[in-house]
Protein backbone atom coordinates (compact mmCIF):
# COMPACT_ATOMS: atom_id res chain seq x y z
CA UNK A 1 0.00 0.00 0.00
CA UNK A 2 0.90 3.63 -0.42
CA UNK A 3 -0.82 6.84 0.68
CA UNK A 4 -2.86 8.75 -1.87
CA UNK A 5 -1.61 12.09 -3.23
CA UNK A 6 -3.20 14.10 -0.41
CA UNK A 7 -2.94 11.35 2.24
CA UNK A 8 -6.48 12.26 3.16
CA UNK A 9 -10.18 11.90 2.51
CA UNK A 10 -10.11 13.88 -0.79
CA UNK A 11 -8.11 10.99 -2.28
CA UNK A 12 -11.45 9.18 -2.56
CA UNK A 13 -12.62 10.66 -5.84
CA UNK A 14 -15.78 12.72 -5.44
CA UNK A 15 -15.32 13.58 -1.76
CA UNK A 16 -14.44 17.11 -0.70
CA UNK A 17 -13.62 18.47 2.75
CA UNK A 18 -14.08 21.99 4.09
CA UNK A 19 -13.53 23.62 7.47
CA UNK A 20 -15.03 26.61 9.25
CA UNK A 21 -12.94 27.78 12.23
CA UNK A 22 -13.47 30.48 14.83
CA UNK A 23 -11.16 31.43 17.71
CA UNK A 24 -12.43 34.90 18.59
CA UNK A 25 -15.16 36.45 20.75
CA UNK A 26 -15.25 33.55 23.18
CA UNK A 27 -15.14 30.86 20.50
CA UNK A 28 -12.67 28.02 20.13
CA UNK A 29 -14.67 25.73 17.92
CA UNK A 30 -15.59 24.96 14.35
CA UNK A 31 -17.26 22.72 11.81
CA UNK A 32 -15.99 20.30 9.18
CA UNK A 33 -18.06 19.19 6.19
CA UNK A 34 -17.46 16.12 4.06
CA UNK A 35 -19.26 16.82 0.79
CA UNK A 36 -20.30 13.81 -1.30
CA UNK A 37 -20.83 13.61 -5.06
CA UNK A 38 -24.11 15.11 -6.25
CA UNK A 39 -25.72 11.68 -6.44
CA UNK A 40 -24.66 11.03 -2.86
CA UNK A 41 -22.64 8.25 -1.26
CA UNK A 42 -23.88 5.04 0.32
CA UNK A 43 -23.46 5.42 4.06
CA UNK A 44 -23.41 3.57 7.34
CA UNK A 45 -22.56 4.50 10.90
CA UNK A 46 -21.28 2.93 14.11
CA UNK A 47 -21.82 4.71 17.44
CA UNK A 48 -19.84 3.26 20.35
CA UNK A 49 -19.35 6.08 22.81
CA UNK A 50 -21.83 6.34 25.68
CA UNK A 51 -22.49 10.07 25.27
CA UNK A 52 -23.07 10.71 21.55
CA UNK A 53 -24.53 13.79 19.95
CA UNK A 54 -25.78 12.87 16.49
CA UNK A 55 -28.27 13.58 13.73
CA UNK A 56 -29.77 11.23 11.09
CA UNK A 57 -27.88 8.16 12.32
CA UNK A 58 -31.02 6.01 12.57
CA UNK A 59 -31.65 6.64 8.89
CA UNK A 60 -28.41 4.79 8.09
CA UNK A 61 -29.69 1.50 9.50
CA UNK A 62 -29.74 -0.93 6.53
CA UNK A 63 -33.42 -1.66 7.26
CA UNK A 64 -34.38 1.95 6.58
CA UNK A 65 -35.26 3.75 3.38
CA UNK A 66 -32.57 6.16 2.23
CA UNK A 67 -29.45 4.60 0.70
CA UNK A 68 -27.26 7.65 0.11
CA UNK A 69 -26.22 10.78 1.96
CA UNK A 70 -25.17 14.07 0.42
CA UNK A 71 -22.80 15.34 3.11
CA UNK A 72 -21.58 14.52 6.59
CA UNK A 73 -21.09 17.21 9.23
CA UNK A 74 -18.54 16.89 12.04
CA UNK A 75 -18.70 19.79 14.45
CA UNK A 76 -17.89 21.25 17.81
CA UNK A 77 -20.50 22.70 20.10
CA UNK A 78 -21.93 19.55 21.67
CA UNK A 79 -25.70 19.27 21.06
CA UNK A 80 -25.85 22.98 20.18
CA UNK A 81 -23.47 22.37 17.29
CA UNK A 82 -25.91 20.10 15.47
CA UNK A 83 -27.41 23.33 14.16
CA UNK A 84 -24.40 23.57 11.81
CA UNK A 85 -25.94 20.80 9.70
CA UNK A 86 -28.85 23.11 8.87
CA UNK A 87 -26.50 25.43 6.98
CA UNK A 88 -25.28 22.51 4.86
CA UNK A 89 -28.84 21.34 4.21
CA UNK A 90 -29.75 24.84 3.02
CA UNK A 91 -26.75 25.05 0.69
CA UNK A 92 -27.49 21.63 -0.82
CA UNK A 93 -31.18 22.42 -1.22
CA UNK A 94 -30.35 25.68 -2.99
CA UNK A 95 -28.19 23.64 -5.38
CA UNK A 96 -31.01 21.17 -5.98
CA UNK A 97 -29.12 18.30 -4.36
CA UNK A 98 -30.96 15.83 -2.15
CA UNK A 99 -33.35 12.92 -1.91
CA UNK A 100 -36.12 13.51 -4.46
CA UNK A 101 -39.62 13.95 -3.04
CA UNK A 102 -42.81 15.50 -4.38
CA UNK A 103 -42.12 19.17 -4.92
CA UNK A 104 -38.34 19.15 -4.49
CA UNK A 105 -35.44 17.47 -2.73
CA UNK A 106 -34.49 16.79 0.89
CA UNK A 107 -30.71 16.79 1.47
CA UNK A 108 -29.59 13.93 3.72
CA UNK A 109 -26.88 15.21 6.07
CA UNK A 110 -25.94 13.06 9.07
CA UNK A 111 -23.87 14.78 11.75
CA UNK A 112 -21.94 14.14 14.94
CA UNK A 113 -20.50 16.50 17.55
CA UNK A 114 -17.63 16.78 19.98
CA UNK A 115 -17.83 18.44 23.39
CA UNK A 116 -15.74 21.63 23.36
CA UNK A 117 -18.04 23.97 25.27
CA UNK A 118 -16.32 26.86 26.99
CA UNK A 119 -12.85 26.20 25.60
CA UNK A 120 -12.74 29.67 24.05
CA UNK A 121 -14.13 31.30 27.17
CA UNK A 122 -17.85 31.49 26.39
CA UNK A 123 -19.95 28.39 27.05
CA UNK A 124 -22.57 29.16 24.40
CA UNK A 125 -20.13 30.27 21.69
CA UNK A 126 -21.01 27.32 19.47
CA UNK A 127 -21.33 26.57 15.75
CA UNK A 128 -24.62 27.38 14.08
CA UNK A 129 -25.96 27.19 10.54
CA UNK A 130 -23.48 29.83 9.35
CA UNK A 131 -20.58 27.53 10.28
CA UNK A 132 -22.04 24.71 8.22
CA UNK A 133 -22.58 27.01 5.26
CA UNK A 134 -19.02 28.35 5.50
CA UNK A 135 -17.54 24.84 5.71
CA UNK A 136 -19.65 23.79 2.72
CA UNK A 137 -18.33 26.76 0.73
CA UNK A 138 -14.76 25.86 1.73
CA UNK A 139 -15.28 22.31 0.50
CA UNK A 140 -16.32 23.65 -2.90
CA UNK A 141 -13.45 26.10 -3.38
CA UNK A 142 -10.87 23.41 -4.10
CA UNK A 143 -8.47 24.37 -1.30
CA UNK A 144 -6.55 21.48 0.24
CA UNK A 145 -8.13 21.07 3.68
CA UNK A 146 -5.89 21.73 6.65
CA UNK A 147 -5.30 19.48 9.64
CA UNK A 148 -4.87 20.02 13.35
CA UNK A 149 -6.65 22.86 15.13
CA UNK A 150 -9.12 23.58 12.36
CA UNK A 151 -12.80 22.96 11.73
CA UNK A 152 -14.39 20.57 14.17
CA UNK A 153 -10.96 19.99 15.75
CA UNK A 154 -10.39 23.65 16.70
CA UNK A 155 -11.15 23.23 20.40
CA UNK A 156 -10.28 19.54 20.70
CA UNK A 157 -8.20 18.05 23.51
CA UNK A 158 -6.71 14.54 23.49
CA UNK A 159 -5.62 13.13 26.83
CA UNK A 160 -4.41 16.54 28.00
CA UNK A 161 -2.68 17.38 24.71
CA UNK A 162 -4.08 19.55 21.94
CA UNK A 163 -6.32 17.44 19.74
CA UNK A 164 -7.60 18.23 16.29
CA UNK A 165 -8.69 17.00 12.88
CA UNK A 166 -6.46 14.62 10.95
CA UNK A 167 -6.57 12.53 7.79
CA UNK A 168 -4.88 9.57 6.14
CA UNK A 169 -5.39 7.44 3.05
CA UNK A 170 -4.17 4.25 1.43
CA UNK A 171 -4.17 3.02 -2.17
CA UNK A 172 -4.31 -0.77 -2.23
CA UNK A 173 -2.47 -2.93 -4.74
CA UNK A 174 -5.60 -3.24 -6.90
CA UNK A 175 -6.06 0.54 -7.01
CA UNK A 176 -8.79 0.75 -4.36
CA UNK A 177 -8.62 3.93 -2.28
CA UNK A 178 -9.50 3.92 1.43
CA UNK A 179 -9.27 7.07 3.54
CA UNK A 180 -10.17 8.42 6.95
CA UNK A 181 -10.80 11.73 8.67
CA UNK A 182 -10.82 11.81 12.47
CA UNK A 183 -11.65 14.61 14.91
CA UNK A 184 -9.75 13.67 18.05
CA UNK A 185 -11.19 15.01 21.30
CA UNK A 186 -10.53 12.04 23.54
CA UNK A 187 -10.76 11.42 27.26
CA UNK A 188 -8.18 8.67 26.78
CA UNK A 189 -4.49 8.98 26.04
CA UNK A 190 -3.09 9.04 22.50
CA UNK A 191 0.33 7.92 23.77
CA UNK A 192 1.94 4.51 23.90
CA UNK A 193 2.26 3.96 27.66
CA UNK A 194 5.67 2.29 27.24
CA UNK A 195 7.62 5.07 25.54
CA UNK A 196 5.45 8.13 24.91
CA UNK A 197 5.21 7.73 21.14
CA UNK A 198 1.88 8.45 19.51
CA UNK A 199 0.10 5.10 19.50
CA UNK A 200 -1.27 5.60 15.97
CA UNK A 201 2.18 6.04 14.47
CA UNK A 202 2.92 2.30 14.52
CA UNK A 203 0.34 1.83 11.75
CA UNK A 204 1.99 4.35 9.44
CA UNK A 205 2.88 3.51 5.86
CA UNK A 206 6.58 3.44 4.90
CA UNK A 207 8.16 6.84 5.51
CA UNK A 208 4.94 8.45 6.74
CA UNK A 209 6.20 9.15 10.25
CA UNK A 210 9.93 8.93 9.54
CA UNK A 211 10.42 12.34 11.19
CA UNK A 212 9.45 10.90 14.57
CA UNK A 213 11.16 8.73 17.17
CA UNK A 214 10.49 7.75 20.75
CA UNK A 215 10.92 10.80 23.01
CA UNK A 216 13.51 11.06 25.73
CA UNK A 217 12.44 9.02 28.81
CA UNK A 218 12.90 12.11 30.97
CA UNK A 219 10.31 14.00 28.95
CA UNK A 220 7.91 11.08 29.26
CA UNK A 221 8.42 10.85 33.02
CA UNK A 222 7.80 14.57 33.41
CA UNK A 223 4.49 14.54 31.52
CA UNK A 224 1.61 14.67 33.99
CA UNK A 225 -1.55 15.92 32.28
CA UNK A 226 -4.43 17.24 34.31
CA UNK A 227 -7.20 14.68 34.66
CA UNK A 228 -10.13 16.96 35.37
CA UNK A 229 -13.52 15.34 34.59
CA UNK A 230 -14.77 16.33 31.15
CA UNK A 231 -16.92 15.24 28.25
CA UNK A 232 -15.06 14.44 25.07
CA UNK A 233 -15.65 12.35 21.89
CA UNK A 234 -13.74 11.25 18.81
CA UNK A 235 -15.75 11.35 15.59
CA UNK A 236 -14.92 10.80 11.96
CA UNK A 237 -15.50 9.42 8.50
CA UNK A 238 -13.91 6.49 6.72
CA UNK A 239 -14.53 6.08 3.00
CA UNK A 240 -13.74 4.07 -0.11
CA UNK A 241 -14.33 4.41 -3.84
CA UNK A 242 -15.61 0.82 -4.13
CA UNK A 243 -19.31 -0.07 -4.36
CA UNK A 244 -20.63 -1.14 -0.95
CA UNK A 245 -24.05 -1.76 0.56
CA UNK A 246 -25.37 0.17 3.55
CA UNK A 247 -24.59 -2.84 5.74
CA UNK A 248 -21.02 -2.99 4.43
CA UNK A 249 -20.63 0.75 5.07
CA UNK A 250 -21.73 0.10 8.64
CA UNK A 251 -19.05 -2.58 8.93
CA UNK A 252 -16.50 -0.16 7.45
CA UNK A 253 -17.39 2.32 10.18
CA UNK A 254 -17.18 -0.44 12.78
CA UNK A 255 -13.64 -1.47 11.92
CA UNK A 256 -12.61 2.19 11.96
CA UNK A 257 -13.46 2.04 15.66
CA UNK A 258 -10.81 -0.69 15.93
CA UNK A 259 -8.32 1.82 14.55
CA UNK A 260 -9.63 4.43 16.99
CA UNK A 261 -9.12 2.07 19.93
CA UNK A 262 -5.58 1.24 18.81
CA UNK A 263 -4.67 4.93 18.78
CA UNK A 264 -6.61 6.10 21.87
CA UNK A 265 -6.67 4.37 25.24
CA UNK A 266 -9.24 3.96 26.70
CA UNK A 267 -11.83 4.53 23.99
CA UNK A 268 -15.64 4.39 23.97
CA UNK A 269 -15.94 5.55 27.58
CA UNK A 270 -19.02 6.84 29.41
CA UNK A 271 -17.94 10.43 28.69
CA UNK A 272 -17.07 9.88 25.01
CA UNK A 273 -19.58 9.92 22.16
CA UNK A 274 -17.33 8.12 19.69
CA UNK A 275 -19.08 7.96 16.31
CA UNK A 276 -17.74 7.03 12.86
CA UNK A 277 -19.54 7.23 9.51
CA UNK A 278 -18.67 4.90 6.63
CA UNK A 279 -19.02 6.13 3.04
CA UNK A 280 -18.79 4.41 -0.35
CA UNK A 281 -18.80 6.59 -3.47
CA UNK A 282 -19.37 3.51 -5.67
CA UNK A 283 -17.06 4.72 -8.44
CA UNK A 284 -15.43 1.28 -8.65
CA UNK A 285 -17.03 -2.19 -8.69
CA UNK A 286 -18.17 -4.08 -5.61
CA UNK A 287 -15.39 -6.08 -3.95
CA UNK A 288 -15.39 -9.80 -3.45
CA UNK A 289 -15.08 -11.25 0.07
CA UNK A 290 -11.27 -11.23 0.13
CA UNK A 291 -11.02 -7.73 -1.31
CA UNK A 292 -13.55 -6.47 1.23
CA UNK A 293 -11.38 -7.87 4.02
CA UNK A 294 -8.44 -5.86 2.65
CA UNK A 295 -10.58 -2.70 2.57
CA UNK A 296 -11.60 -3.21 6.18
CA UNK A 297 -8.02 -3.76 7.32
CA UNK A 298 -6.86 -0.62 5.50
CA UNK A 299 -9.73 1.40 7.02
CA UNK A 300 -8.78 0.48 10.58
CA UNK A 301 -5.15 1.43 10.00
CA UNK A 302 -6.10 4.64 8.19
CA UNK A 303 -8.15 5.79 11.16
CA UNK A 304 -5.25 5.12 13.54
CA UNK A 305 -2.97 7.12 11.26
CA UNK A 306 -5.52 9.95 11.04
CA UNK A 307 -5.57 10.17 14.84
CA UNK A 308 -1.78 10.53 14.88
CA UNK A 309 -1.85 13.24 12.19
CA UNK A 310 -4.56 15.13 14.09
CA UNK A 311 -2.46 15.33 17.24
CA UNK A 312 0.80 16.05 15.42
CA UNK A 313 -0.78 18.93 13.50
CA UNK A 314 -2.61 20.50 16.44
CA UNK A 315 -1.60 23.90 17.82
CA UNK A 316 -0.81 24.05 21.52
CA UNK A 317 -2.49 26.47 23.91
CA UNK A 318 -2.89 27.03 27.65
CA UNK A 319 -4.04 23.81 29.24
CA UNK A 320 -3.54 21.76 26.07
CA UNK A 321 0.06 21.80 24.77
CA UNK A 322 1.05 20.40 21.40
CA UNK A 323 2.62 16.94 21.35
CA UNK A 324 6.01 18.17 20.10
CA UNK A 325 6.02 20.98 22.68
CA UNK A 326 5.80 18.38 25.45
CA UNK A 327 8.12 15.88 23.74
CA UNK A 328 10.49 17.95 21.57
CA UNK A 329 13.01 15.11 21.38
CA UNK A 330 10.45 13.02 19.44
CA UNK A 331 11.14 15.11 16.35
CA UNK A 332 14.08 13.92 14.28
CA UNK A 333 16.06 17.00 13.24
CA UNK A 334 17.93 16.26 10.05
CA UNK A 335 21.08 18.10 9.02
CA UNK A 336 20.00 20.22 6.01
CA UNK A 337 23.42 19.59 4.42
CA UNK A 338 23.26 15.84 4.87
Amino acid sequence: MRPGPANGLPDVAGLRVGHATRTSDGHRTGTTVVLCPEEGAVAGVDVRGAAPGTRETELLDPRNLVERVHAVVLTGGSAYGLAAACGVVDRLADAGVGYPVAGGVVPIVPAAVIFDLGRGGAFRATPGASFGAAAYDAALDGTVPGQGSVGAGTGAVAGGLAGGAGMASAVLDDGTTVAALGVVNAAGSVLDPLDGTLAGVRYGLPGEFAHLRAPDPGEVAAWAPERAPSFNTTIGVVATDRTLTKAQCGKLAGVAHDGLARAIRPAHTMTDGDTVFGLATCAAPAPGPDDFQDILAAAADAFSRAVAHAVLSATGRDGAPAYLDVFPSAHVRRDPEA
